[in-house]
């Protein structure tokens, strides 16, 4: 699809990028005035003194001489302040963009964030840095090649229609050629983005492989593709690691070298196009200031008008190319926003019935998975007061169920109802204030353990002044429950202790006990948990378990996904989930 040359998306989601815009157009049309007043300047000083004798000291020239400093000093001062607001607007926009995508992101369905997460990640780390180069280069190039060319060709005509007549014929050679080029390079800079997600996921599949490589004793092979865990030996491929890095790395090396010289090649031909065109004015106006037939003044007016017009265009041309890589990773970037909003929309969606444990019922419960359907045909009702398991294979479905259930996911076939309303027709925000859910990989952000309880609504103490027990109460028989009471003896700040993404700092005990403790704790009257009793004792298992069918007596809708037999037997309700495997199905990735 052909991308105009400022494309509205970026002023319609970068809002700090419009201010520069109007900004940017006023400053152009200050360089513009410069660029002409200098040459009239100059013409009538340096004609006048080879043709006037007696006017040939300076102080019979202050007046001119005046204006073009004035000019000049104008010039140079514009050109600097569009540089300068340039480079912030730069900074501002990449940082709004990056902002902008890595919330959208976060909204995406599980599914669809995993499939892109690499993408983002290059997108959101190196890729929107590109956009600088496209708003310090290639805009105010852009604006000036709106407003220099028909002016000065303008003022050129005026003073010499001969000299006029020649920029018009050959200016529009750079635009031509700068299509041609523009041809030829089309596709290039899209490629090398994608090359470059290629790389950081195959590099990211290798090194999250290590581990299970190195336990194997097959670290010196190459690994797996994603999700190599316990997979990871019978996908191992000939050769090592070494060489695959190597590899991929010469090949991204290669594809930036061909982008680098079709850079440098269309620079030359512009760049010779451009002094060719000029070349053929000067050859003209000298040839009739020889014979007499125009002035002085008009011919070097001419002559010093003649490379700024062409100036703007090239310089368009050799900075379109250095922002293509910029606006590539803004087109992966727009697309993200763009899906985001649409999956975002929550305009006529209804709040959910009320803040009491709902019945949440599955009715022919259907997900396209890569070969076949994960679940499949599943229908269940899961009721208030009862601990329901989710029970089945691995790779049955039981996860994207609960996806389903949260409205991360659409179904393919069937539909997830609470209280009889479609969860596709629940306000997202309203709808999850009520569920506490509890992934398999426990989500941990970087700050105190205080930050981290506080997610779903918990507190670590009571608010001064009010001290309200149940709210403590309830913090330490869950603290008591999952044994996260032991792991803030041993360590010396207890809530204010801080920890780094994803619980570093702790052990993967301690991170489940603190994700539990914040479920438990939490006043959420749906609970959904996945796998709630790994790295846990028989003993913490034991408690966690008991602690969850209070929740349920106590009037919660408690879904757990569990295969141990523990875990079965502390179920009121086992649900068994079945996958479909067959034909490849197109999978929602």
């Amino acid at each position: 699809m052909a991308r105009p040359p400022v494309d509205p998306r970026l002023w319609r989601y970068a809002r700090s990028a419009r201010r520069y815009l109007a900004v940017s157009v006023a400053l152009s049309v200050v360089i513009t005035g410069s660029i002409v007043v200098t040459a009239i300047m100059l013409g009538r000083v340096l004609a006048g003194v080879v043709t006037d004798p007696g006017r040939r000291t300076i102080g019979e020239w202050a007046t001119e001489l005046s204006v073009l400093a004035c000019a000049v000093a104008c010039r140079v001062l514009a050109t600097w302040l569009q540089s300068r607001l340039a480079h912030r607007a730069g900074a501002g926009v990449v940082a709004e963009l990056e902002t902008a995508v890595l919330t959208a992101g976060a909204r995406l369905s599980p599914r669809e964030l995993e499939s892109r997460r690499t993408e983002l990640a290059v997108v959101v780390g190196t890729g929107l840095s590109g956009l600088r180069g496209y708003l310090v280069g290639y805009v105010p190039a852009l604006l000036l090649s709106v407003l220099v060319p028909p002016i000065v060709l303008a003022v050129i005509a005026m003073h010499d229609p001969i000299s006029g007549l020649i920029v018009v014929i050959t200016l529009p050679l750079i635009p031509v050629f700068m299509i041609l080029i523009g041809l030829l390079t089309q596709g290039r800079a899209e490629a090398t983005l994608a090359a470059t997600t290629r790389l950081s996921d195959q590099l990211l599949d290798l090194f999250a492989g290590m581990p299970t490589l190195r336990a194997l004793g097959r670290e010196g092979s190459v690994g797996a593709q994603r999700h190599t865990g316990a997979k990871a030996d019978s996908a191992v491929r000939s050769g090592t690691m070494a060489d695959r890095v190597r590899d991929l790395g010469d090949a991204l090396r290669q594809r930036t070298m061909r982008a680098l010289r079709l850079a440098f090649l269309s620079s030359m031909v512009l760049e010779m196009l451009a002094t060719l065109s000029v070349a053929l004015v000067a050859v003209s106006t000298g040839l009739r200031l020889v014979f007499g037939e125009m002035s002085l003044y008009a011919g070097l007016v001419a002559l010093v008008l003649a490379p700024e017009v062409y100036l703007p265009l090239r310089m368009v041309g050799e900075r379109f190319h250095a922002a293509q890589d910029g606006m590539a990773a803004a087109d992966k970037a727009f697309a993200v926003l763009e899906s985001a909003s649409g999956t975002t929309d929550s305009g006529g969606r209804a709040a959910p019935p009320s803040r009491r444990a709902g019945v949440v019922e599955l009715h022919d419960l259907s997900v396209a998975a890569r070969n076949g359907f994960a679940p499949e045909g599943l229908s269940a009702v899961l009721r208030p007061g009862v601990v329901t398991v989710l029970a089945g294979p691995n790779g049955s479905g039981k996860s994207t169920a609960v996806q389903a259930i949260l409205g991360l996911l659409e179904p393919d076939r069937g539909a997830v109802t609470v209280d009889g309303v479609d969860v596709r027709d629940l306000e997202q925000e309203a709808w999850w204030a009520r569920v506490a859910w509890l992934p398999q990989r426990p989500v941990l952000v970087p700050g105190t353990l205080r930050e981290n309880l506080e997610l779903f609504g918990a507190r670590a103490e009571s608010p001064a002044g009010h001290g309200p027990a149940r709210v403590v109460d309830d913090l330490e028989a869950a603290c008591a429950a999952t044994g996260f009471d032991a792991v803030l003896e041993e360590l010396p700040d207890r809530w204010d202790t801080v920890v780094g993404p994803g619980g570093v700092g702790l052990s993967l005990g301690q991170r489940q006990r603190l994700a539990l403790t914040r479920i438990l704790a939490a006043d959420r009257p749906i609970l959904l948990l996945d796998e709630p009793t790994a790295h846990l004792d028989a003993d913490g298992e034991a408690a966690v378990l008991s602690a969850l069918r209070q929740r349920a007596r106590d009037g919660a809708t408690v879904i757990v996904i569990g295969h141990r037999p523990t875990v079965l037997a502390a179920g009121d309700q086992v649900v068994q989930v079945r996958a479909e495997i067959g034909d490849p199905v197109e999978a929602r990735l």
